[in-house]
């Protein structure tokens, strides 16, 4: 029930309970100070009235006189008494008996007290003393005659008052206070909580909570890593899946990006003010797909944020988009093709040729055979093969001529890059080579692909007799989302193409002449076996 009290009331409510016990505090430090001023106030008080009780010479001649005499010190006394508005004066012989009282039934008699000691060798002081009316400041004066002998003692006892005579002495300004201190601390308070609500759009701390809770889930739900910093480098997000990619556990959220990831480019971003969309990062020895992009509230940049992904994951949607919508096509382009050569096959047969037919058969067999078991042989991935072999009939219906140097080899991949690497590769320049043609009405179109590798170059050829390009489109042709055929979704697969050889440090060298056709040439280094199947027999 506590948890959804309006956050306005909670405020107001703790404030003042902090005023109330601010002022409580304060008013016994107050009231203590009171009494000390007091006491110090009644000690003096008291003994100026013990020596002037002291130096009455009715009280000196008659302090030893007879009973006679002795019976008016106490008329004198109380005169006095109510005059300085003293609690009682007493004055005592050498004998301690008391010669004056209020309390007229204890005249005559011996005093017992157990401070009045010093008093009768002569001294003056003050002492404080609790007796049956409450506690009492007294004083000690020594009776003196004319011949400087001490004759006897004036007592002179003020009652201190108590704290709460104290406080309803004082009530007037006790509530005066009060009222002031609620009434403003009150108004500041409910102003206060006002802003407060304002600042946090009006929503309670349980339904921050709630907010926290439900972001903090969804941002784990997620498939991609997300990082997010404030202008001070530290960490405000990160969640499950960015602790998997990068190898972070704990609880990390309030520490500097730098200590939790030492390589990390986040905090560019900061610097540089704009977003950096599809970057290839190496975070921690792995390569990372990246959108780096600042956050900003009222124009003001307050922080960046990374969503990022395992460029594994990039790759096969890249691999999906490049090789499974060619192979789509290449099917379509063999059933195309197997129904010509069919009705093909059909007419020779219904004209008796049969000869020429079965010859027909056997050769349109050894062909694809040829190529197929060049493919396999040659190229030890089975999916650069297929492409290969998608893209050959693929040209067989356009009309285009796809040519694979029969000297081709491929069994090693320059590190880093696998088999998505090289469907990308591969599958875009063809197609790239495909579109070259789109304006071309010559009737000998051909694509030359090359493919060679020894135990440290690993080439790639594709040269088209197409179109060609000018120096200015040459220079965009690698940007993010440029392309001649002016479509939205195009411009992606020749900077994939770049990105893919700058991460394995390698050259491409572009050749171009308007008419004449292009020439893209690969070269990586350094190559590496290709793991599972160097002498993998299966794939002879």
């Amino acid at each position: 029930m506590y948890h959804n009290i309006p956050i306005r009331w909670k405020i107001m409510g703790l404030i003042l309970m902090i005023m109330g016990f601010s002022i409580f505090m304060i008013g016994i430090g107050l009231i203590g100070n009171f009494i000390n001023v007091k006491e110090d106030e009644l000690k003096d008080r008291a003994l100026i009235t013990a020596r002037t009780v002291a130096e009455f010479p009715g009280i000196r001649s008659t302090v030893n006189g007879s009973s006679e005499e002795r019976s008016t010190i106490n008329p004198l006394v109380e005169r006095v008494r109510i005059i300085n508005g003293a609690s009682y004066i007493v004055v005592l012989d050498m004998n301690r008996v008391r010669l004056s009282h209020p309390v007229e039934s204890l005249i005559g008699k011996v005093s017992e007290g157990t401070d009045e000691g010093p008093a009768f060798a002569e001294h003056t002081y003050t002492v404080k003393a609790k007796g049956e009316s409450g506690t009492a400041v007294r004083a000690f004066v020594p009776v003196m005659n004319h011949e400087h002998e001490q004759i006897g003692v004036v007592l002179v006892g003020y009652l201190l008052p108590t704290v709460f005579e104290i406080i309803a002495s004082l009530k007037f300004e006790i509530i005066t206070t009060l009222i002031v201190s609620i009434l403003f601390g009150g108004w500041g308070s409910w102003m206060l909580a006002n802003h407060i609500k304002r600042q946090i759009f009006h929503l309670e701390p349980y339904e921050i909570a709630a907010l926290l809770v439900e972001r903090t889930e969804t941002f784990n739900a997620m498939h991609e890593g997300i990082v997010a910093i404030d202008n001070n480098e530290i960490i405000t997000i990160f969640n499950d899946k960015a602790k998997q990619l990068l190898g972070v556990s704990g609880d990390i959220i309030g520490k500097k990006i730098r200590d939790v990831v030492p390589d990390t480019y986040l905090p560019e971003i900061l610097t540089y003010n704009h977003p950096i969309y599809n970057k290839e990062l190496n975070v921690r020895n792995q390569i990372l797909h990246s959108n780096r992009i600042p956050i900003k509230v009222n124009n003001q940049t307050v922080g960046a944020i990374a969503i990022f992904q395992d460029q594994t994951e990039v790759k096969k949607l890249a691999e999906e988009l490049t090789g499974v919508k060619a192979f789509v096509n290449a099917l379509r382009v063999q059933n195309h093709e197997h129904m010509n050569k069919l009705h093909t096959i059909a007419g020779l047969i219904q004209m008796n040729h049969k000869e020429k037919a079965l010859d027909y058969v056997f050769q349109i067999t050894e062909e694809q055979q040829e190529l197929t078991q060049f493919l396999g042989k040659s190229f030890r991935d089975e999916s650069l093969s297929g492409l290969l072999l998608s893209k050959v009939s693929r040209g067989k219906e356009l009309g285009i001529q796809v040519i694979i140097d029969r000297n081709s080899n491929l069994g090693w991949f320059p590190p880093p890059l696998d088999h998505h690497d090289f469907v990308v590769i591969i599958g875009n320049l063809i197609e790239n080579a495909f579109e070259s043609f789109r304006t071309v009405s010559q009737t000998d179109k051909q694509i030359f692909i090359s493919i060679e590798q020894d135990s440290n170059v690993t080439s790639i050829l594709v040269e088209d007799n197409g179109d060609g390009m000018d120096e200015g489109i040459k220079e965009k042709i690698f940007s993010h989302g440029f392309s001649t055929k002016g479509q939205e979704g195009h411009g992606i697969g020749l900077h994939l193409v770049k990105e893919i050889v700058n991460k394995a440090k390698g050259e491409i060298v572009v050749e171009s002449e308007k008419g004449f056709g292009t020439s893209f040439i690969i070269t990586f280094y350094e190559n590496s076996p290709i793991g599972g199947f160097e002498n993998d027999e299966s794939n002879d």
